[in-house]
């Protein structure tokens, strides 16, 4: 199954693309072109350069990170309430329609 994911970015253009399901959304965003996420460690939660906003209709659906990502993104700029990893979520049903939104570099 195919999960449709939206990217809203910082100049205001979205760019909405499909992610298989169980497929982390770090990599949907590279297979995409989405610029401002980088993934400069492959996914090993080892940067913070895969770092979103989930949109705050989807925060629940998606999850707090936990501890591990919790630490890592305190290097991210302009974490928030809604901060998350790309690299950490993971595409599913529950997750078809996501808006996440990747903050200004």
């Amino acid at each position: 199954m195919t999960v449709k994911v939206t990217w809203k970015l910082p100049d205001g253009t979205e760019i909405t693309g499909a992610a298989e399901a169980g497929q982390n959304l770090m990599q949907a965003a590279l297979a995409h072109d989405v610029p401002g996420v980088i993934g400069e460690c492959g996914g090993t939660l080892s940067c913070a350069t895969c770092h979103v906003h989930v949109a705050p209709e989807w925060a629940e659906a998606c999850g707090a990170p936990e501890d591990f990502e919790d630490a890592m993104l305190d290097m991210a700029d302009d974490r928030d309430e809604t901060s998350r990893l790309s690299c950490q979520i993971e595409a599913s049903d529950a997750l078809d329609g996501l808006v996440l939104i990747v903050p200004d570099a």
